[in-house]
């Protein structure tokens, strides 16, 4: 295979590299002074995630000042069910609101408002003329499973004891929410796809809560349904997979979602994943973001431990989550020589 111009998609594709591309999970955010600058100019997040410029100036400002192999789009996974009908607010230190909640409302009560999303796509446009070259631009979107629990409870929970409970007590209910979810996920990603971005993640944060039948039922099903989907529409486009906490499942994961890659969150042994994923099937992770917090010895045995993981398998380098707000941005950079063998290469001005 020949090597590709852009070093992550090449990845994402199956390639090997001497040196893993990065980026960082939650990369344009709250630890850059100039993110904190412009959401205060905005007054917050949803008018920030909904103007396209100033959304692609965020999505923009991680590569302008680290040279990230990657740009992710900047916006929430909250933005399907705001279109499906949901109102959201982001609330300052309380985390963002979904109302009407679904453990009291019936599905069939929300109106579409599919415009909602009309925003994002026109910051992909935005950021797919922006970037260097060889910058891949990811897109995302929630697992099913993930925003179902904020559509239930109306917030985040620490155990989504709400939404599993009603997983367990309606089922046929519940489906309805995950197929509806997923029916317009497949969509949302295919226009951010279409939009220009090149590779696109799906994030299961809460994937960890569930029992290995459950885990079946709400993560592994919903999550085959959409790349199957997606493949349909968009066969070359790489798709990635983080079920957070997925643990042991994580193999099954792989096998049956039919994702091109899967993320590893922090808890998981890099060598274990290696020994048991299914062979040559590209690995993303799974630094702990804490020990980027901490740096030092600690941030850089880390960092050698999993680079020494992965010698005969594609990987990316990137957090297990995303990264904390309070990390030090010398940290990050420490870590972005650290990866590429001491050199830190000058990011390309872009924008």
């Amino acid at each position: 295979m020949e090597p590709s111009a852009k070093p992550l998609l090449g990845v994402l594709q199956g390639q090997r590299a001497a040196r893993p591309p990065m980026w960082l999970m939650r990369q344009a955010g709250r630890y850059l002074p100039e993110y904190r600058a412009l959401r205060a100019e905005k007054g917050g997040f949803l008018a920030l995630a909904t103007d396209p410029a100033s959304a692609a100036e965020v999505t923009i400002q991680p590569i302008r000042r680290f040279g990230f192999d990657g740009a992710i789009l900047f916006s929430d996974i909250l933005m399907v069910p705001w279109a499906m009908g949901q109102d959201l607010t982001f609330g300052v230190g309380e985390g963002p609101r979904l109302a009407p909640r679904l453990a009291e409302h019936a599905l069939g009560d929300l109106s579409a408002v599919i415009a909602r999303l009309d925003p994002v796509y026109a910051t992909v446009r935005r950021v797919a003329g922006m970037l260097p070259a060889a910058t891949t631009f990811l897109g995302f979107a929630g697992s099913p499973w993930t925003v179902a629990t904020y559509m239930v409870a109306g917030q985040g929970s620490k155990d989504q004891a709400e939404t599993r409970a009603m997983a367990y007590r309606d089922p046929v209910a519940f489906a309805a929410i995950i197929d509806a979810i997923t029916a317009l996920t497949i969509d949302y990603l295919s226009g951010q796809i279409e939009a220009g971005v090149e590779a696109v993640q799906i994030f299961d944060s809460w994937a960890g809560t569930l029992s290995p039948a459950q885990f079946e039922r709400w993560v592994i099903a919903p999550n085959a349904a959409i790349v199957a989907g997606l493949k349909a529409r968009h066969p070359d486009v790489p798709i990635i997979g983080f079920p957070k906490g997925a643990g042991g499942k994580l193999p099954a994961y792989a096998r049956e979602t039919g994702v091109d890659a899967v993320g590893l969150d922090e808890t998981v042994d890099p060598r274990w994943a290696h020994a048991n994923l299914p062979d040559n099937m590209p690995v993303q992770g799974n630094l702990d973001p804490l020990a980027l917090i901490a740096g030092g010895d600690a941030l850089d045995a880390a960092v050698d431990r999993i680079l020494a993981a992965f010698p005969d398998r594609p990987h990316v380098f990137n957090l297990g989550h995303g990264i904390d707000q309070h990390t030090p941005i010398a940290h990050v950079e420490h870590v972005v020589a650290r990866v590429r063998g001491g050199v830190t290469a000058e990011p390309e001005v872009v924008g």
